[in-house]
């Protein structure tokens, strides 16, 4: 590989001929010292893959390879040093311990390092770094050792050369947490980045004016809102500005990689001032938001630091799409979304890699040590299922969490960071208040981030000016901290004395350049630097279609027959010399006898033969869940397993050639960040059916936050809109309280102004339907299932092709056992498993003056269609709604006004009645004896009618 970019790089016709020399010797003086080259070449060097001089030795082109010949004899030379037990000389035995001090400073200068802006830390003194503690002294500053294991640029220094060289690069405004890396390339090509500019590289008098523009703005934009809307709260980012010229140079940095998109995800401080200084939002529509103005006609809207944007900004390596996902006051929740939209995003370009659209999640440092889902997110990092190529993790570090102390009551760890090591991604704590370090690290975050494809964070240690908001008085509970904030300068104006005292502006041009900034903002102009005015519109996510659809559930799904059988065929035929086991072998002999009309079709035929329709149709389908392959209750076998070699096959991948994707994957066990990670990709994929099912109805409650303010909430709150499948396993089978509920109560009380849907299909034809309805039509909103477990095999739950092949997802199933309509004095509506239990209680009772009524979607609830129903059964006197969990919980509650208003309008005498559990703290019976003693009573109450 390395070979092919250097040639790449040698033989571009503009560098050929008699100019590769001077390219050659280009790159040998970087090699010596990044520092003495020109900082476009340096940037274009630091791209190309790192050579470990004790392993690769055959480097093109002579002087290169001569320089890391000799490295390589002198690597070699010290670890004979080092692992030799011949060792004689006193200046062999100093030689190792100068190479254990090199070493300790990798392990432990992060904990020297001057990373706080207050300087309020007293942090311990560090043994490992201490001359005495190698058996070194003063006395040996002087002397010559070997320093070829040190990126420094010469084979030898004296003592104290290098430990200026490890102070600097170490223990300065950069404290690095890399030694905990497993993998010895990656941990040798930080120090080689760190130690070969000592963590300070040379930027050109217009980089640095660059940076100090952009401090500029990030204060000016601050300093702005405070004088006009004085104490409106708007989680300024007064102490961290140095978050501007990050994300700035990360963008323009990840952009001369070829990134097209770039996802960001973050919670409120400094929000506003990345919207407006790095995606180019208008400043007037955010002072028209101050003065209470909406631009989202429908619906609730939120406040201003929970909107998202999106805009395209030019790089050094073309147009690249900014969208900032919108974000509740959650925090740490909106991580997982990003990287569901950006793995959405990659796979509409079909880069598995990902080396196209980027995530960055920026963080507050109490949130990132608090928040479960942060390593929830990091453990989906490398996963089949939910790996994006490596995330960018950004953490504003204001050393203080509303009110919490840092240290003694904010965390257990020494750093927030600490999480990120147990994927192994390497730290790098900055200096907030030393800008040209912050864009350093972030150069070397998104390198390193491009080269290996793993998480990457960046800690910026900084400070909050103003306390939690705008309208807190923080020296209530931080006096010391805030006594110190009032009298220290701002970020600004110390770079800015900084660039004068250096001769780089005078102090006129940092004057002039804050009004320039300040008369842009009263103009209402955007201030964002490379903002693309007319942006390439193909780079964007198209939702047109699904716009503003009405809400119909009247949709025909029917399909030709014979297709269906071919079809069903199709899924189900396995390759030869594919072995499966022997009860998933008479499952797929099952389905082809079901698919031939020899047998009545099941629940894991009609979703399975569903998901080939909508893959035929060109709609890709992503399902994900803990045991979604199989199916926990083993109904789906969408992955069959080879019992010779373990291998998979999936018949749904398998359909034609040029057919869409259909991924499955199994999850690892959670269910908050992988929902919303399902919702990120949900959002950013219209075309596609996206599918999450728990484990058990029940345990989506870990998920709470998600559906609460995504899911539910999401369309009305931010206009974005998602049809997101949630499959949520729920049925009373006596198995105990976790296992019986998915509480349903809880979607239904979420329900309002047509916002989700929440269905209880009762047969296979109905699932069959449902799911194609979801996919089929334009409308676009989440589907809530109550999936069944005990039905997936039940001898009555069954459909026929026919019903698959005509017909459509019907809200409303009427009693298909009743013959004589007149004979009907009581109709029980029900919903769910409950309507096989109280069907098998009429045919043993032989009851036929009661109908059973299904109600198959319960929101937005069928009124017109169960009226219909209704008015069929002329002589009824009784109306009864029965359901099996406990009255406070499933449908009752939610649903009984709908019930009453049907009701009232066939018969305005009728009344209708509760059949059900008793009210329960708990959602079930842990008991069987119990759970059966419940069943049967409920069942009495809602069949037994006194006969006339």
């Amino acid at each position: 590989m390395q070979d092919s970019i250097m040639e790449q790089l040698w033989g571009t016709s503009h560098l050929a001929g008699g100019n590769s020399s001077y390219l050659e010797e280009l790159y040998e003086s970087y090699l010596r010292d990044p520092n003495s080259v020109p900082e476009d070449w340096r940037a274009e060097f630091d791209k190309l893959p790192r050579v470990n001089p004790s392993v690769h030795s055959e480097v093109p082109h002579s002087p290169i390879k001569d320089h890391f010949l000799l490295l390589s004899k002198n690597q070699k030379k010290l670890s004979t040093a080092v692992l030799s037990p011949s060792i004689t000389t006193e200046h062999e035995r100093k030689q190792v311990r100068v190479h254990q001090l090199a070493t300790a400073y990798r392990f432990r200068g992060h904990q020297k390092a001057k990373l706080d802006p207050l300087g309020l830390e007293q942090r311990p003194s560090i043994p490992d770094l201490e001359l005495q503690y190698h058996e070194l002294s003063k006395a040996d500053e002087d002397t010559v050792f070997s320093c070829s294991h040190l990126y420094a640029g010469k084979e030898e220094a004296t003592l104290k050369e290098t430990i200026e060289l490890l102070e600097q690069t170490y223990c300065s405004s950069v404290g690095a947490e890399f030694t905990h890396i497993v993998d010895t390339a990656e941990r040798r090509w930080i120090e080689q980045r760190m130690e070969s500019v000592k963590s300070h590289p040379v930027y050109s008098n217009e980089a640095r004016l660059h940076i100090l523009e952009r401090l500029s703005a990030g204060e000016g934009l601050e300093k702005y809102l405070q004088s006009k809307y004085p104490g409106t709260k708007r989680f300024g980012l007064e102490g961290g500005e140095a978050l501007i010229p990050l994300v700035d140079e990360l963008i323009q940095r990840a952009g001369s990689y070829g990134t097209k998109e770039i996802v960001l995800g973050m919670a409120h401080r400094g929000r506003l001032n990345i919207l407006v200084n790095i995606l180019g939002k208008s400043p007037r529509d955010l002072f028209d938001e101050f003065e209470g103005k909406s631009f989202y006609e429908m619906g609730s809207g939120d406040v201003k630091y929970h909107q998202g944007f999106s805009s395209n900004v030019m790089t050094q390596g073309g147009e690249v799409h900014l969208a900032m996902a919108f974000n509740p006051s959650h925090l740490e929740i909106v991580s997982p979304v990003v990287e569901g939209s950006v793995r959405a995003r990659q796979d509409r370009r079909k880069d598995p890699v990902g080396t196209t659209v980027l995530p960055v999640a920026i963080h507050g440092d109490a949130a990132f040590a608090g928040q479960g889902v942060v390593m929830e997110t990091f453990q989906m990092s490398q996963t089949r299922g939910y790996k994006t190529g490596g995330t960018i993790h950004i953490i504003v570090n204001n050393q203080v969490g509303f009110t919490t102390s840092r240290r003694e009551d904010a965390r257990s760890t020494e750093y927030c960071t600490d999480i990120a090591k147990m994927v192994q991604a390497p730290i790098f704590h900055v200096n907030g208040d030393d800008p040209e370090a912050v864009v350093f690290v972030t150069q070397l975050a998104v390198d390193y981030r491009q080269q290996f494809k793993r998480d990457v964070v960046i800690d910026m240690v900084c400070y909050r000016r103003r306390g939690h908001n705008e309208a807190d008085e923080p020296a209530m509970t931080q006096p010391l901290m805030y006594e110190k904030i009032r009298k220290i300068k701002s970020t600004l104006d110390l770079y800015g004395e900084r660039l004068v005292n250096e001769g780089v502006i005078d102090k006129d041009g940092v004057t002039q350049m804050a009004e320039e900034y300040r008369t842009a903002l009263e103009n209402g102009e955007h201030v964002a630097k490379s903002l693309v005015k007319e942006p390439n519109t193909s780079l964007f996510v198209d939702w047109k279609p699904y716009l503003n659809q009405p809400f119909s559930d009247d949709f025909d799904t029917s399909l030709d027959l014979q297709y269906l059988r071919e079809l069903a065929n199709r899924i189900n035929t396995v390759p030869e010399g594919f072995p499966v086991q022997r009860q998933v072998n008479k499952i797929i002999e099952d389905r082809l006898k079901m698919a031939a009309g020899a047998m009545p079709i099941n629940w894991g035929f009609a979703e399975t033969l569903a998901y080939a329709t909508i893959l035929d149709s060109d709609h890709p389908i992503r399902i994900t869940g803990q045991d979604v392959g199989r199916g926990t209750f083993v109904h789906r076998h969408a992955v069959l397993h080879s019992t010779k070699d373990g291998s998979t096959y999936v018949p749904l991948r398998n359909l034609s050639e040029d057919q869409p994707e259909f991924d499955i994957y199994d999850s690892f066990l959670s269910e908050e960040a992988v929902l919303a990670f399902e919702y990120g990709y949900a959002t950013t994929t219209p075309n596609a059916l996206v599918i999450w099912e728990a484990q058990f109805g029940d345990f989506a409650n870990g998920a709470q936050v998600v559906i609460d303010q995504f899911i539910t909430s999401g369309e009305h709150k931010w206009g974005r809109l998602c049809g997101l499948v949630m499959l949520l396993p729920h049925g009373y089978e006596g198995q105990g309280p976790e296992h019986s509920s998915a509480r349903l109560e809880r979607y239904l009380q979420l329900c309002a102004e047509q916002n989700i849907q929440v269905c209880v299909p009762s047969t296979p034809a109905q699932v069959y339907h449902m799911l194609r309805r979801q996919i089929t039509r334009n409308l676009r909103k989440p589907l809530v299932v109550m999936s069944p477990k005990s039905l997936l095999r039940h001898k009555d739950a069954v459909s026929t092709l026919d019903e698959l092949a005509t017909g459509k997802f019907e809200t409303v199933l009427d009693d298909p056992d009743i013959t004589d309509k007149d004979a009907v004095q009581r109709v029980v509506f029900c919903s769910g498993k409950v309507y096989y239990d109280l069907r098998e209680r009429c045919r043993r009772d032989e009851i036929v003056n009661v109908a059973l009524v299904r109600v198959e979607q319960l929101y937005p609830f069928p009124e017109d269609r169960l009226y219909q129903i209704l008015s069929t059964y002329p002589k009824v006197e009784d109306v009864v709604w029965c359901q099996e969990e406990p009255m406070n919980q499933g449908a009752w509650y939610s649903s009984q006004h709908h019930l009453r208003n049907v009701i009232h309008r066939h018969d305005p005498d009728l009344y209708l009645v509760y059949v059900g559990r008793e009210a329960s703290a708990a959602p079930a019976a842990g008991y069987m004896k119990l759970h059966l003693e419940q069943l049967n009573k409920f069942l009495e109450d809602a069949l037994v009618y006194p006969k006339k």
